[in-house]
């Protein structure tokens, strides 16, 4: 299954390429992560817990920076296993960060396998799911940097 979107933040590319990069910022603006853990600079443990149509779903997510080249790319590769039920999720992420203007446009691209029950759902459910969790995670990326323009990490 493949998602792609883009959300434009109000900030130089710059300070949105040092935000997102950062693993506990970044967390910060995805509902549902709990629990992380940096192995490396590059290697990430976390807990996701998510609800799709009327399931509960909890993950155990390895998270791996393949690349980055800033301040305009980033891609990722992540393994999850559900916590409590049979199935598997893998993926891989490339973000890219381009200046218009004053704002920064985030476009981003997930390929995504998911099997077991949560995979049973369908695309339309997962893909809605996908988008809902794009308005959350646009919301307080923008929220963030209103609060503090100058680089949302801090």
């Amino acid at each position: 299954m493949k998602i792609t979107g883009e959300l434009s933040v109000r900030a130089p590319r710059e300070a949105v390429f040092d935000a997102v990069q950062d693993a506990r910022f970044f967390a910060s603006c995805v509902d549902g992560v709990q629990e992380l853990t940096e192995i490396d600079p590059t290697h990430y443990d976390a807990v996701f817990e998510t609800r799709v149509a009327y399931m509960k779903f909890r993950f155990k997510l390895s998270i791996e920076i393949t690349k980055k080249v800033a301040p305009s790319e980033m891609e990722a590769r992540i393994e999850g296993t559900p916590l409590g039920i049979v199935g598997r999720i893998t993926a891989s992420s490339l973000t890219r960060l381009t200046q218009v203007g004053d704002d920064t446009r985030i476009e981003y691209e997930i390929e995504a396998a998911i099997t077991g029950k949560l995979g049973s759902l369908g695309q339309p459910v997962l893909k809605a799911k996908a988008k809902e969790m794009e308005k959350q995670f646009a919301g307080r990326l923008r929220e963030k940097f209103e609060t503090n323009p100058s680089g949302a990490a801090s």
